[in-house]
């Protein structure tokens, strides 16, 4: 058996992916291993969104590359491969920098790895795939191999909202969205391996359209699988909230109370140069309906502080737009350049310690509705599904419906099921409860 080391960047897709190569290349022969020193195979699964993401991968080949030499040395072959968003933006580029690398994959074609690694061993050389095939990545996938209690399931691609700051249109290509019957296939087989919860991804997910289906159609009919007890979908754009998805919230009672709903900025003259397509009120509104119709619901969001151009009024009324909704939690960043995105040559960049000043302010007020909204839940009885063992002896960890993690002394044999939960106290990230009534899966 051949060993594989997948090192994962970035955001959940790209950990979808990751999991997809994987299976991928089991009838190949390679299983998956904690660590690179010694591997067969190492794919780096790239993102691009973050900051320095480029230097942070060339970085990381300079370290594998020592793995390399070290294992053809020992009379082995290490292949190398640089796959996802990174790969998509700077293939040739990657192939010129770093002849180390065997294989460059764009995240719509790593399906055509297993003829990648035929045409490396036959020729040598480098093997460089970044074409936009739609969705026939899809019709490539290996049914799932394994499953954890909560499980990724990509429903949808690609982005056409073109942000100004943002590289996903470039690297995933526009919008496309699977047949609902290739997902709920996908669904039921994740089902039967053990997932309990399953997590619908998109770059835009709540875009998704394929058949005359909506996000809230295919939530429906996922929540007609009876061993799958809860549903969640990451991550949704503020134009795509649909009122059929908007009433799933209520009416469907699988659908998790928890919506992270980016609005990035709390300024419209932001928005209108993000090219968001929506205006604070617009965001302002969706929220109110939402909550008409799921009072408790969770909102989660991103912030992108010191976009170029972004003034003292602006980023006070980021500031008022958190403390008229109330969140949950939130990511928040200091604006980026990123390389071929039209805010990466706009004027008025805003000087660092600025930057970094107001990402203070905003991760301070962020932090306090946080603590506020995890303390209100101590002394309710909440159902946690159970995910994991803990770090601590005799614990397991499961989440809310609203997504908190929840540390519990408990059996290892409520892993997978639902159980009662007195909420006790809280610690910066989770909660820590006392189990009260199980509850069969």
């Amino acid at each position: 058996m051949k060993k594989l080391f997948v090192k994962t960047y970035g955001c959940q897709m790209n950990a979808y992916d990751s999991a997809k190569m994987a299976d991928l290349l089991a009838p190949l022969g390679y299983a998956r291993t904690d660590t690179p020193e010694g591997a067969d195979m190492v794919i780096l699964n790239t993102c691009h969104i973050r900051e320095r993401a480029a230097e942070k991968v060339y970085s990381e080949l300079g370290r594998l590359k020592a793995l390399k030499a070290e294992k053809a040395r020992d009379g082995g072959r290490m292949l190398l491969a640089v796959a996802g968003c990174v790969a998509q933006a700077e293939g040739e580029e990657i192939v010129a920098r770093a002849p180390v690398v065997d294989m460059v994959v764009g995240p719509q074609s790593y399906h055509r790895l297993p003829e990648m690694i035929a045409r490396t061993a036959r020729a040598g050389g480098h093997a460089l795939e970044t074409d936009f095939p739609a969705l026939e990545k899809f019709d490539s996938l290996m049914p799932p191999q394994a499953s954890g209690v909560s499980a990724f399931l990509t429903v949808q691609e690609g982005c056409d909202k073109f942000c100004t700051f943002c590289v996903v249109p470039y690297t995933r290509g526009t919008e496309q969205s699977r047949p609902p019957q290739d997902i709920l296939r996908e669904a039921r087989q994740l089902a039967d391996k053990g997932a309990r919860e399953i997590v619908l991804l998109g770059q835009n997910v709540n875009a998704y359209n394929a058949q005359g289906w909506s996000l809230a159609k295919l939530c429906d009919a996922i929540a007609d699988i009876e061993s799958i007890e809860r549903i969640r979908y990451t991550t949704s754009h503020p134009r795509d909230m649909s009122e059929d998805l908007i009433a799933a919230h209520g009416a469907n009672p699988k659908l998790m109370p928890y919506l992270h709903l980016p609005v990035q900025s709390g300024s419209d003259a932001v928005l209108e140069a993000m090219n968001r397509q929506h205006r604070c009120d617009d965001y302002r509104r969706t929220i109110e309906r939402i909550r008409e119709v799921r009072p408790d619901i969770a909102l989660t969001s991103d912030f992108i502080v010191g976009f170029p151009g972004e003034s003292d009024a602006d980023f006070e009324a980021t500031l008022q737009l958190v403390r008229d909704i109330g969140y949950a939690t939130a990511f928040s960043f200091k604006y980026s350049k990123r390389p071929g995105t039209p805010a990466s040559t706009m004027r008025k960049q805003i000087p660092e310690d600025v930057k970094a000043a107001r990402l203070d302010v905003l991760q301070k007020l962020l932090a306090t509705q946080q603590y506020a909204f995890d303390d209100s839940k101590i002394g309710q009885v909440l159902p946690v599904l159970f995910e994991k063992v803990a770090r601590d002896p005799g614990q397991i960890m499961g989440r809310t419906p609203f997504s908190q993690p929840v540390h519990v002394q408990a059996d290892a044999a409520l892993i997978g099921r639902v159980a009662e939960v007195k909420i006790a106290r809280r610690t910066a990230n989770s909660l820590h409860g006392t189990l009260l009534q199980e509850q069969s899966a």
